[in-house]
C-alpha cells in the first residue's frame, strides 16, 4: 500500500512539473510570437499552406479514387455480361432439379473460368475475379439457395436486385485467409432457362487499395516537403525584408541613447534603401537641432549664470546700504522708515531669486552632485517643520505631524531633502487659508515617502501638471506670505529625479492639495510603488457640472440709463494714506506654486 501511494505522488509530480515546463514552454513562446515577425511570417504562411496543401491532397485522392472505382465498375460490369451469355449457353434445357441444378452450375462455372484450347482467363481485363451462380427460387433441403460459390459473400440487397432483373454492383467487405478484402461484386441475371438465374462476380479491390495507399503515401510525402521548401522560402523572404528593419532598430535605439552619429547602410535603390536614406536624413536633421539646442541651452544656463554672479557685487552694495538705513529707520519719519523695511524684504527676496536661479542654472547643466548618506527621514522632516514654524505661525496655521515611532532610515542628501520639505510646507501654508496643514512619514522595505496636504483653495483640473513649471503662476489675485520666488517647486523636483524619487501633485477645488515625495531607500533602486497615496482619503471626486459651471464666463449685466445714480466725490483731506504692514506689502504680488 505504501508502494502504491508513494508511486502515487511521484506520478502527481511528474505530471505538475510536465505542466509547469508546458507552461514555461508555452509562454516563452507567446513572448517569442509578440516580439518576433519573421517567426509570425513562417508560422502563419506554414498554417495557409498546410490547410491548401490538406485540401489539394483530398481533391486529388478523392478525383483518383472515384475515377479507379468508375473504371473498375465499368469494367465488371462489361465482364459480368460477358460471362452471362457464357453461362446462358450452358444453362440451356437445364433440368429444375436441385442435383442437376449444380453439375450444371459447376461446369458452366469451369466453362466460364476456362476456354474451349484451356487457356486461363481469370486475368481479364477486370482482373481475377470469383464467381458465384445461384437459383433464388429453388431451395435445398438445407433451406437455403441452390448456388454454387461463396453465395453467402453476396449481400442480401444485391441478391433482391438481381432477381427482379435489374443488373447492379456493390461493394463489400468480407472475410478471407489473409484478412479482411473489399470486392467489388457485379450481379446480372442469366436467362435459358425455364426461370432466370443470377451470375455474380466478386472482384478483390486489393490493387486499387495498394493504388490508393501509394496514392496517399505520395500526396502526404509531396504535402511535407512542399511544407517544408514553402516554411524556407517564407523564413528567407521574411528575412530579408526583417533584417533591415531589426538593423534599423539596433541603430534608432543606440541613437536614442546618444549615439548621435549612427546611421543606417544604404544598399541598392529598393523601398529599403529609400527607408535608410529617409532615416538617415531624419537622423542628421535631429542631430543637428539637438547641437543647437544645445548650444542654445549652453548659452542660457551661461547667461543666468553669469547674470547671478554680476549681479551679487552690487546686490551686496545694496544690502549693505539698506542695513545701514534699516538700522536708523526710527530716526526717519513714519513713511520713509516703512520704505526703508520694504527695501530690506525685497532685496532678501531678490537674495532669494539669486541663489534659487544659481541652482537652476547648475542642475540645467547637470554639475550638481548627490551627496547620499544615511539618514532619519523623520529628523529631516522636523528640520523642515522648525524651519517654517515662524511663518506657520504669523498666519495662524497649525502643521501637524504624522510620523512612525520607529526610524525611517534611507541613503539621501538631508539637505536637499530639507529644502524639498522646507518648499512643500511653505507653499501649503501659503495656500491654506490658515487651515491646518498635515506631513506624514511612512516607509516600507523599499521606498519612503512624504506627503504635505493643505485643506485650502486647491488646484482646478489640470493644474497639477502645471504646477512644477517654473514662474508658473496660480492664482494671481492672492498674496504672498512666505515671499517664494516661483522656482522652489521646480527645483524640488530636480531635486528628487536627483535621488531617483518622484514628486507629484494632487488637488482639487475646495478641497486643498496634496504633494508626495517618494525616494528609495537605497541608491540606483528604482521605484515601482510608494507607501502613501497620492489622493488623500477623504478627498471627494469633483462634480463635472459644478465644474462646468465655475469655468463659466460671468454675465454679462447691462444698467440702463435710469438706473444708473450720481454720487458727489467725497472730499480729500489732509489724513496720511493708511501704511501697509509688513506682512501685507502695498503691491499685492501674485501668488506662486
Amino acid at each position: 500500500m505504501r508502494v502504491h501511494t508513494r508511486l502515487g505522488r511521484l506520478a502527481v509530480r511528474a505530471i505538475y512539473r510536465a505542466i509547469r515546463e508546458a507552461r514555461r514552454r508555452w509562454v516563452a513562446f507567446g513572448e517569442m510570437w509578440r516580439r518576433s515577425l519573421q517567426l509570425r511570417v513562417v508560422v502563419s504562411t506554414l498554417a495557409l499552406s498546410s490547410a491548401v496543401v490538406f485540401v489539394l491532397g483530398m481533391v486529388l485522392q478523392t478525383q483518383i479514387t472515384d475515377r479507379l472505382l468508375e473504371t473498375k465498375t465499368t469494367e465488371a460490369v462489361r465482364q459480368a455480361e460477358s460471362s452471362a451469355s457464357v453461362v446462358q449457353r450452358e444453362l440451356v434445357g437445364v433440368n429444375p432439379g436441385v442435383d442437376s441444378l449444380k453439375s450444371r452450375f459447376s461446369s458452366a462455372l469451369n466453362k466460364l473460368t476456362s476456354t474451349a484450347n484451356g487457356a486461363d482467363t481469370s486475368g481479364s481485363v477486370a482482373g481475377a475475379f470469383e464467381s458465384v451462380l445461384a437459383d433464388g427460387f429453388a431451395v435445398g433441403a438445407d433451406g437455403r439457395p441452390t448456388s454454387v460459390g461463396p453465395y453467402d459473400d453476396v449481400p442480401q440487397g444485391l441478391r433482391q436486385l438481381v432477381q427482379n432483373g435489374t443488373p447492379g454492383t456493390q461493394i463489400t467487405t468480407r472475410q478471407r485467409d489473409s484478412g479482411p478484402t473489399t470486392f467489388l461484386i457485379a450481379g446480372v441475371s442469366v436467362s435459358g432457362s425455364p426461370r432466370a438465374m443470377q451470375l455474380y462476380l466478386l472482384f478483390p479491390l486489393t490493387t486499387e487499395r495498394n493504388t490508393i495507399d501509394v496514392v496517399q503515401s505520395t500526396l502526404v510525402v509531396g504535402g511535407i516537403v512542399l511544407l517544408l521548401l514553402l516554411a524556407g522560402i517564407a523564413n528567407l523572404v521574411t528575412r530579408q525584408v526583417v533584417r533591415p528593419v531589426r538593423q534599423a532598430a539596433e541603430v534608432a535605439e543606440r541613437f536614442a541613447d546618444g549615439s548621435l552619429d549612427e546611421r543606417m547602410p544604404v544598399v541598392g535603390e529598393d523601398d529599403v534603401a529609400r527607408l535608410a536614406q529617409s532615416y538617415n536624413e531624419m537622423a542628421e536633421s535631429i542631430q543637428e537641432q539637438i547641437h543647437q539646442l544645445e548650444e542654445f541651452g549652453q548659452l542660457q544656463r551661461r547667461f543666468t549664470s553669469d547674470v547671478s554672479h554680476e549681479l551679487r557685487t552690487p546686490l551686496t552694495t545694496v544690502r549693505m546700504a539698506a542695513d545701514v538705513l534699516h538700522a536708523s529707520r526710527e530716526q526717519f519719519p513714519g513713511g520713509l522708515a516703512r520704505s526703508t523695511e520694504l527695501l530690506v524684504d525685497e532685496l532678501d527676496r531678490f537674495e532669494s531669486l539669486l541663489g534659487d536661479l544659481l541652482e537652476i542654472s547648475r542642475l540645467d547643466a547637470g554639475v550638481e552632485e548627490l551627496s547620499a548618506d544615511l539618514a532619519d527621514v523623520r529628523i529631516v522632516a522636523r528640520r523642515a517643520h522648525d524651519s517654517v514654524r515662524a511663518i506657520a505661525g504669523g498666519t495662524g496655521t497649525v502643521i501637524e505631524l504624522h510620523m512612525p515611532d520607529e526610524e525611517v532610515a534611507a541613503e539621501l542628501d538631508a539637505r536637499r531633502v530639507e529644502r524639498i520639505l522646507r518648499n512643500l510646507l511653505a507653499n501649503a501654508v501659503d495656500h491654506g487659508d490658515g487651515l491646518p496643514v498635515e506631513l506624514t512619514v511612512l516607509g516600507d522595505e523599499d521606498a519612503v515617502a512624504v506627503t504635505v496636504r493643505d485643506h485650502g483653495v486647491g488646484l482646478r483640473p489640470g493644474e497639477a501638471d502645471l504646477v512644477f513649471n517654473r514662474f508658473w503662476r496660480a492664482d494671481p489675485s492672492r498674496n504672498r506670505r512666505t515671499g517664494g520666488t516661483g522656482l522652489g517647486l521646480s527645483i524640488s523636483v530636480e531635486d528628487a529625479r536627483l535621488h531617483g524619487g518622484w514628486l507629484e501633485a494632487w488637488g482639487a477645488p475646495g478641497q486643498g492639495a496634496c504633494f508626495r515625495l517618494t525616494l528609495p531607500r537605497r541608491q540606483g533602486h528604482v521605484l515601482v510603488g510608494s507607501p502613501l497615496p497620492l489622493a488623500p482619503e477623504d478627498a471627494v471626486e469633483p462634480d463635472e457640472s459644478a465644474l462646468a459651471e465655475e469655468q463659466q464666463e460671468p454675465e454679462v449685466v447691462e444698467l440702463r440709463a435710469e438706473e444708473l445714480t450720481w454720487q458727489p466725490a467725497e472730499p480729500v483731506t489732509g489724513a496720511e494714506p493708511p501704511r501697509a504692514t509688513a506682512a501685507e506689502p502695498s503691491k499685492p504680488e501674485e501668488s506662486l506654486r
